[in-house]
Formats: structure tokens, C-alpha cells, sequence
């Protein structure tokens, strides 16, 4: 079992100790337990029980349970108190701002033991009338609660991706003589994912479907299938999943016409033609035919979204689009001195054997404190750690950050002679959130307009399938950012990809540059980066326009310039 799941089968533990009023040093124990495992790089599955208790910080009750884990998937004590718990209370513990102790009452005082009887106990206004509520805190819970209804079966691409290749090898494996290919949501690398889609190409229908038929992670909807079209659900995550049968020659029209949204399918080209014209028409023998056919250039399955794609293709002016490998560094990372899970020297030199060039280190600003924001005094020790790491690890650099709070004014954390020892400042939005549109933007543009400002980080504040953000006027923003020079981050991380990618055209339009950060607490998080690529070039993304893709001295040159400038 990879780390991460079994700190978060700890982090659970904890929650649930504290739901039935446990010890509180005994909740105290998995809590820490889960935070010392997080610092641990190498695979728990494996390791000895004196091997675990040789980890700083992990005595011989979580070592333990690391063992009975790996071995059982869980442990004794987690199973007992999840016996004990109905299902829909410890749902509510994934509710957005309410902890343990609230769903307690919650489930103590109003009996409610579901989240359909919590929205229910919201509408009839009995949740405020609790000790500790009010209209306020129950308002909130309906709207979380509301958003949540909403996107339920749905999936980020992050979770999403590695289910459709699993089972895109698995449909492979039963059909070796078919062609297979994913398409939908997948394949145009949306952010959510509702449903996995494959077309396969056989010339035996009939077979095929019993052929799926006996693929035990799929579970099969009889009645909403038919004899070219499988429907059901991939059991190891309860995905809708959908699998359409067509003849070979009738393969890439298909997978186009399953790769594409409704408007890049429908909008006018020329002459009256739409890309359903030109599908309907004849059957090609690969996508790029299928362009061809249609007096254009090749458009990739994340561009066809129907905004301005089909005319650059015609023009033959589609741009180059980022590539991972295009990317010289990492900015916007946290470290142990704020809440990151590594030293500063291990974020760095990880970063460094990745085969990048430099690091901006941006822990969180004094404001953050529930996050270990930087007094003043961190501020300046850090720094000093950071030249004499500098010395160390050359030619590799480390760029002096801070992601500063924007607080409720629109100001940036610290007083000037702080923010101007800084290399560069991401400016973000952590507090405050329950904003209208007016306000919000308003916010970010007097952050935008603080000379010190560097970097906008994720402008919406979202988290994607569990929190709206807040409201804001994109093109005010954008504006704002191209007329002080300002960059906007697409935070990397699946649960933001904000800047969303539905606004990437709009600031190279107005030549904004965009830099793909992670916004990494740990080393793992430096995989994201691929994340934040995909959002970028759903948006027309180039290398030229991506600040991240300039090498070191450029960057360096950059933040200076831009400094002498204040």
C-alpha cells in the first residue's frame, strides 16, 4: 500500500477517536503519527517492524499497525470504531469546515445519520438552532453539502487517468485482436471526469460483449446497454463507464467524434461545414485524415473545445503547446518552516536531482498561522539557509519566495522592509473566502497593483469537487495583471488547476505569462507539474509564454530587474 493511503487511514483513526470523545492523547498519537509518516520518503510496504520503529517519531503501537496494514489492508482498531460509526457520519467528516466535535453534536444531539438527513435538518433550520452553529455555519454546511450532491460520481483527472489506462491495458487483454482507444472526458484532459469512455474496433460484436462481460472490475448495465454499446460501472471506483463497438473502418471517425465537445463538433468552418459534416461524409483511417479531409491542420484531443481551434487550424496557425520537458524549474513550494512535510535542503536537492535548474521556495506568510507562517525572524533565517545552500548545491539555485496572505483589504502580509528582502512574492487568498464577485476582485486587483507583487497565486481559491471559489471577474483580473506586470500561476495541484484553463487564452491575449507551479508540501508534489501542463495547454499554452520554461539566468534577471524597479 503506497504511503499516503496509509497516513490517510491514521488521519481517519484520528478523526474517529475524537468523534467518540476518546483520549485525547490517544487521538493525539495517530495525529502526530500520521505527520512523522508524512516525512518519510522511502515505501512503508515492506519495511520490518524494527525497521518502522527505527523511524524517528514512530513508536511500537504505529508500527504495528503500518504491519497489520500492509498485510490486511487496515487495523484492528480502525475497523472497530468504523463498526461503530454509521456510514453517513463519517461521510460528514469530509464535509468542508466542520471538524469531528461539530459532527458529533450533529449526530448526537439531532440523531442525523446521513448526509441527506443533515441537508434536510439544514432546510428546516434545525442545525443552527445548536450550540456552537448558528445561521451562518448552517448556511455554509447546505452549501457544501449541495456542491458535494452535485458532483458525486464524478472524479478528478488526477484519479480519474490511471483507472482509464488500467483498464484501457484490461480491455486490451481481453480483446487482443480489437482496436482500443479512450476517449471522452479522459482524453481531452478535462479536470473533472464524469464518465470513462472507450471505442473499440472489432468485427465481432456479439463476442466482444461477452468478452467484456466476464472482465471482473467491470459491472454491467444490461439495461441501458445494447448489442455496439456496453454500459456500467468500473467497480474499483464506481466510474460510469461506457464502451462503444464499431466496425474498423469506422474506428477514427469515432474516436473523434468520442474526443471532441458539442461546440468543436458543431461550429461553422467554412462553407456551411461543420466537424459533423465532415464525419458524416466517409470514414478515415486516422484522426489526422479526418482534419485533413476538413482543409485543416491536426488539432490534439485537448484543444477541441470550440473556441478558437478550428480557425487556427484552418490557418494552419495552432501553436506549439508546452511540454513537460519544456519547464527549467519549480516556483511556489512550502518547507518545513511553514507546513511543508521536507527540509528546505531536501526540497531543493530533490528538485535538483529531477533535472531542474532552480527552486522558489514560498513558505506561507506570518498571517497563515494555522498553516506555520513566517514570523519575521523565520523570514531572515530562512534566508540565511538559503545562500549558504546556494554555495552548496551551484550551479542549482534557490529563489527566496513567500507565498504572502492577500489579507481582506487587498494588502500583502509583512511590512515593506520584509517584503522587499524577497526574490520574488506569490500573492494568495487563504481566508476570508465568502465573497462576492465585486469584492473578491476587487481584492486581487489591489494585490495585483502592490508593487511588490510578483505572482498571483491560485486566483479562484478553489478546490475542485469539494469547494467552489470565490466569484471574480477573470478578464478585470487578467487585466489587472497584464498592466502591472504581474504573472498568474496555474496551480498544478489536481485539487485547484487555477488558474482555470477557460481563461488561459484570454491572458496570452493580453500577454500575461503563466507559470506552472505545484504549489508542492512535499517532494511527490512535484509530479503535479504534469497537471498544471495539461491546464496550460488545454488553453493554448507555448513554452515562450510560460515564465517557468526560461532558464536560471533569465529568471534571476527577471526577479532583479523587477526589483530595481520598486
Amino acid at each position: 500500500m503506497e504511503n499516503k493511503k496509509i497516513i490517510r487511514l491514521f488521519k481517519l483513526a484520528a478523526e474517529l477517536m475524537e468523534l467518540h470523545d476518546e483520549n485525547p492523547f490517544k487521538v493525539r498519537s495517530y495525529v502526530n503519527g500520521a505527520a512523522t509518516l508524512e516525512l518519510v520518503e522511502e515505501p512503508l510496504a515492506g519495511m520490518s517492524q524494527a525497521t518502522l520503529e527505527g523511524i524517528q517519531g514512530v513508536g511500537k503501537g504505529i508500527a504495528a499497525k503500518i504491519i497489520e496494514i500492509n498485510e490486511t489492508g487496515s487495523f484492528e482498531e480502525l475497523d472497530q470504531m468504523l463498526a461503530a460509526t454509521p456510514p453517513g457520519v463519517v461521510e460528514m467528516l469530509r464535509i468542508k469546515g466542520i471538524g469531528p466535535k461539530k459532527v458529533r453534536t450533529i449526530w448526537k444531539e439531532l440523531g442525523t445519520e446521513t448526509v441527506e438527513e443533515l441537508l434536510d435538518a439544514c432546510e428546516q433550520d434545525k442545525l443552527s438552532k445548536l450550540k456552537g452553529f448558528g445561521a451562518k455555519t448552517q448556511e455554509n454546511i447546505k452549501q457544501a453539502l449541495l456542491f458535494t450532491q452535485q458532483n458525486r460520481g464524478k472524479l478528478l483527472y488526477a484519479e480519474a487517468e490511471p483507472s482509464a489506462e488500467e483498464l484501457l491495458q484490461t480491455i486490451k487483454q481481453a480483446l487482443p485482436d480489437a482496436k482500443v482507444e479512450v476517449v471522452g472526458d479522459v482524453r481531452r484532459r478535462m479536470e473533472i471526469v464524469e464518465s470513462l469512455q472507450f471505442v473499440v474496433a472489432t468485427d465481432a460484436f456479439k463476442d466482444a460483449c461477452e468478452k467484456l462481460g466476464k472482465i471482473d472490475v467491470l459491472e454491467h448495465d444490461i439495461r441501458n446497454s445494447g448489442p455496439r454499446i456496453w454500459r456500467g460501472n468500473y467497480s474499483l471506483n464506481g466510474m460510469v463507464t461506457e464502451i462503444r463497438l464499431v466496425d474498423d473502418a469506422c474506428f477514427a471517425n469515432e474516436v473523434v467524434l468520442r474526443s471532441a465537445s458539442e461546440a468543436h463538433l458543431t461550429q461553422v468552418f467554412a462553407a456551411g461545414k461543420c466537424m459533423l459534416n465532415v464525419l458524416r461524409e466517409e470514414n478515415h483511417k486516422t484522426e489526422e485524415e479526418v482534419y485533413n479531409a476538413a482543409g485543416m491542420a491536426f488539432i490534439v484531443p485537448e484543444l477541441r473545445e470550440g473556441t478558437n481551434e478550428l480557425q487556427l487550424a484552418m490557418d494552419n496557425k495552432l501553436p506549439k503547446l508546452l511540454e513537460l520537458s519544456d519547464l527549467k524549474g519549480i516556483l511556489h513550494n512550502h518547507s518545513t518552516y511553514s507546513d511543508g512535510a521536507h527540509t528546505l535542503e531536501q526540497m531543493a536537492t530533490f528538485c535538483r536531482d529531477m533535472g531542474y535548474q532552480y527552486l522558489g521556495i514560498s513558505d506561507h506568510s506570518k498571517t497563515a498561522s494555522y498553516a506555520g507562517g513566517l514570523r519575521e525572524g523565520d523570514v531572515l533565517r530562512q534566508q540565511k539557509e538559503i545562500d549558504e545552500l546556494n554555495q552548496k548545491l551551484a550551479p542549482f539555485k534557490i529563489f527566496k519566495g513567500i507565498e504572502s496572505d492577500i489579507l481582506t483589504d487587498g494588502s500583502l502580509d509583512y511590512e515593506e522592509d520584509i517584503l522587499k528582502t524577497f526574490d520574488f512574492i506569490v500573492a494568495s487568498i487563504h481566508s476570508v473566502l465568502n465573497m462576492d464577485e465585486k469584492k473578491a476582485t476587487q481584492r486581487l486587483i489591489t494585490a495585483i497593483e502592490n508593487p511588490y507583487t510578483t505572482m498571483l497565486g491560485h486566483p479562484t481559491g478553489r478546490l475542485l469537487l469539494r469547494r467552489e471559489g470565490y466569484p471574480i471577474n477573470h478578464k478585470m483580473v487578467i487585466d489587472a495583471c497584464a498592466a502591472n506586470n504581474v504573472i498568474i500561476e496555474i496551480n498544478a495541484n489536481p485539487w485547484r488547476l487555477d488558474l482555470d484553463w477557460r481563461h488561459v487564452h484570454y491572458a496570452l491575449e493580453k500577454g500575461v505569462m503563466l507559470s506552472i507551479n505545484p504549489d508542492a508540501h512535499h517532494t511527490s508534489g512535484y509530479d503535479d507539474m504534469k497537471y498544471g501542463v495539461l491546464v496550460g495547454r488545454k488553453g493554448g499554452l507555448t513554452k515562450e509564454m510560460t515564465f517557468n520554461a526560461k532558464p536560471v539566468e533569465e529568471v534571476e534577471a527577471y526577479f532583479n530587474k523587477r526589483k530595481a524597479g520598486i
